[in-house]
C-alpha cells in the first residue's frame, strides 16, 4: 500500500459564478516531490489553498497520515505539518529574516519577553541544517528575491513542516537562483519533506519531480510518473492540444529607426551608476532581444525608456524625438506602450476591477471619457472585447485584478498595451509565469506586432524565450550592450558566457 502523507479526494469548491475545483483528487507520497500542473487559472492554487486551509471546500475530503482531517485555517494547516510558500511572499520589508521567521510563533524568554537571540541561533541551525544561507539577521529588504524565497521556506520549517506547498516558487527568480532552489528541493526531500510544486515550466517539472497531477479548468485529467512522460504529453494533458515549442515566423524587414539611444547614463535608488553609456537602435519591424543576468542594469533602462526613472545624461529618441526624463504619461502619449517586469508595482491596480485596469493608460481618452465623465459603458464593452481576444479568464469584468490568477492578470497588461497599437512595445519578462499554452499565444503576438511595423523591445531572463522570438539578441552586461548578435549564429552557451563579461571571441573559442 502506498504510504501518502496528504490526500485530497473529490475536492470541489466554488465561488460566485464560477466552479474552481471540481472532483478533483491529488496524493502525495512520503519523501516525493510532486508537481501540480495546469494554465493559468485552471485552479492550481485554488486547490492548494483549499489544503492549505485558506479555502474550505463545498465537497470532498482531506486525509494527512490516512486520517481524515478537517483544515478551517492556516494555523490547523501548521499544526498538521502542512506549509505553504506564496508565489508573492507575506513578508513585513521593514523586520529582520528572523523576526519574520518567528512573527506569531515568537519564542519567549523570561518575563514573556521575545527570546530573539534562541530564535536566530535556531534558525541559523535550521538554515545550515538545509543548505538554505539566510542570514537570519539580514533585513527583508537588503536581500535578493531568492533570499527572501528562501526566508519563506524557513519560516514554514521552523513550524515543523512536513509537507511544503511551493507555489510557482520559481517565477521570480534568476537563471542561477532557480539551479540553486532545485538544490535546496532535493536536500529537503531527502530529510524527508514532501513537495508539492505548483509550476507550469515543463522543463523544470522534468528534472526535479516524481509525479505530476494535471488539471485542466478546474478538472482533473490524471496523474503520471514523471520518468515515463515527455514535456509533449505534459503540455497537451495542460491545454488539451499540441504545443508548438518552436515560434513560426518569416524574416524580419526592418525598416526605419523608432528607438535610438544614445551614451545613457542611469542611475538606481542608490545613486550607483548601473546603465553606463549604453547604445541601442531598434527599428520597426523587428524585435530586438536583450539578453543580460538579471542585475546588470536592464530595468533602469527600461525604467528610463518609460518615463519612471530621470537619467543623468545621454539621449533617448522615439521617432527622432527626445522623450528622455519626460512623463510616463508623456512617453505613453509619444507612441510607447510597457508590459512591466512587476506587474503588481508598475502594471495594475489591484483592487480595481479588470475592466478599469484595461483603460489605466486611456482612461482620459474618447470613447471613454468626454474630459469630464466617463463612460463606464464603453469602458466595460471594450473590456470585454479584449477579455474574450486575449483569453483573460476572469469570472466577470467586475472582478478585482488581485482575484485573478497571476498569468491573467499578465494577459490583462499585454492585452491593454498591445491593443493600443504602440509604435515602440518593450515586454519586460512579458511571460512569466504564464503556461506554455499562454506562451506560444504571446509570442505570436509580438510576431504579430513586428509583421505590423511596430518595434519591438523584448528583455527576458529566459534564453530560450530570447532565442527564440527575438530578431536580432543585445547582450547586456555592467550597464553596456557588450556585443549584437543574431539567433542564429549563435547559442545558449554562447550567450551565457557574452552575459558573464566575456568577449565575443572568447565566447566563440568555446
Amino acid at each position: 500500500m502506498d504510504n501518502y502523507v496528504v490526500e485530497m479526494l473529490n475536492i470541489r469548491k466554488e465561488f460566485p459564478g464560477i466552479v474552481a475545483n471540481d472532483n478533483i483528487n491529488l496524493q502525495l507520497k512520503k519523501g516525493e516531490i510532486h508537481a501540480l500542473l495546469g494554465e493559468n487559472g485552471a485552479g492550481k492554487s485554488t486547490l492548494m489553498n483549499v489544503l492549505f486551509g485558506l479555502y474550505q471546500p463545498e465537497k470532498g475530503e482531506i486525509r494527512v497520515n490516512g486520517k481524515p482531517v478537517t483544515i478551517t485555517d492556516p494555523n490547523v494547516a501548521n499544526r498538521l505539518g502542512i506549509g505553504m510558500v506564496h508565489q508573492h511572499f507575506m513578508l513585513v520589508e521593514k523586520f529582520t529574516v528572523a523576526q519574520n521567521i518567528i512573527l506569531g510563533a515568537e519564542p519567549k524568554g523570561k518575563g514573556r519577553v521575545v527570546d530573539l537571540k534562541k530564535a536566530e541561533k535556531e534558525i541559523a541551525e535550521l538554515s545550515e541544517r538545509y543548505g538554505l544561507s539566510v542570514d537570519p539577521k539580514a533585513k527583508i529588504s537588503d536581500i535578493s528575491v531568492g533570499m527572501q524565497q528562501r526566508a519563506e521556506i524557513l519560516k514554514t520549517l521552523y513550524r515543523g513542516a512536513e509537507v511544503l506547498i511551493l507555489d510557482e516558487p520559481t517565477a521570480v527568480l534568476t537563471p542561477q537562483e532557480i539551479k540553486e532552489l532545485i538544490g535546496i528541493m532535493k536536500s529537503l526531500i531527502s530529510e524527508g519533506i514532501s513537495i508539492i510544486l505548483i509550476t507550469h515550466k515543463l522543463k523544470e517539472i522534468m528534472e526535479v519531480s516524481d509525479r505530476c497531477t494535471v488539471i485542466r479548468k478546474g478538472e482533473g485529467v490524471g496523474t503520471v510518473n514523471v520518468n515515463e512522460t515527455d514535456v509533449d504529453e505534459l503540455a497537451s494533458m495542460m491545454v488539451g492540444r499540441q504545443i508548438s515549442f518552436k515560434t513560426e515566423k518569416t524574416e524580419a524587414n526592418p525598416k526605419e529607426n523608432i528607438l535610438s539611444i544614445k551614451d545613457l547614463h542611469v542611475q538606481d535608488i542608490r545613486k550607483a551608476m548601473m546603465v553606463k553609456g549604453l547604445n541601442l537602435d531598434v527599428r520597426a519591424g523587428e524585435i530586438v532581444g536583450v539578453a543580460g543576468i538579471d542585475g546588470n542594469g536592464q530595468s533602469e533602462l527600461i525604467e528610463a525608456i518609460t518615463g519612471l526613472r530621470k537619467s543623468e545624461s545621454g539621449s533617448i529618441q522615439l521617432n527622432g524625438k527626445n522623450i528622455e526624463n519626460l512623463s510616463t504619461r508623456k512617453v505613453t502619449e509619444s507612441g510607447v506602450a510597457h508590459i512591466p517586469q512587476d506587474r503588481h508595482k508598475f502594471g495594475l491596480v489591484l483592487d480595481y476591477p479588470i475592466a478599469e485596469n484595461m483603460v489605466l493608460q486611456t482612461y482620459y481618452q474618447k470613447p471613454f471619457s468626454n474630459s469630464k465623465v466617463l463612460s463606464f459603458k464603453n469602458i466595460y464593452d471594450h473590456a470585454n472585447q479584449l477579455i474574450e481576444d486575449y483569453d483573460v479568464r476572469t469570472p466577470s469584468p467586475q472582478t478585482k485584478a488581485r482575484s485573478l490568477s497571476g498569468g491573467n492578470q499578465q494577459k490583462a497588461i499585454i492585452a491593454r498595451e498591445v491593443d493600443r497599437s504602440p509604435d515602440l512595445l518593450i515586454a519586460a519578462q512579458p511571460t512569466r509565469g504564464l503556461d506554455v499554452g499562454a506562451i506560444e499565444n504571446i509570442h505570436k503576438r509580438l510576431i504579430k506586432e513586428r509583421d505590423k511595423g511596430r518595434a519591438v523591445l523584448l528583455v527576458s531572463f529566459e534564453l530560450d524565450e530570447v532565442m527564440n522570438v527575438s530578431d536580432r539578441i543585445a547582450v547586456m552586461f555592467d550597464g553596456e550592450i557588450v556585443a549584437n548578435v543574431k539567433p542564429e549564429e549563435t547559442n545558449e552557451q554562447e550567450l551565457g558566457l557574452l552575459m558573464a563579461g566575456s568577449t565575443k571571441e572568447k565566447a566563440g573559442e568555446n
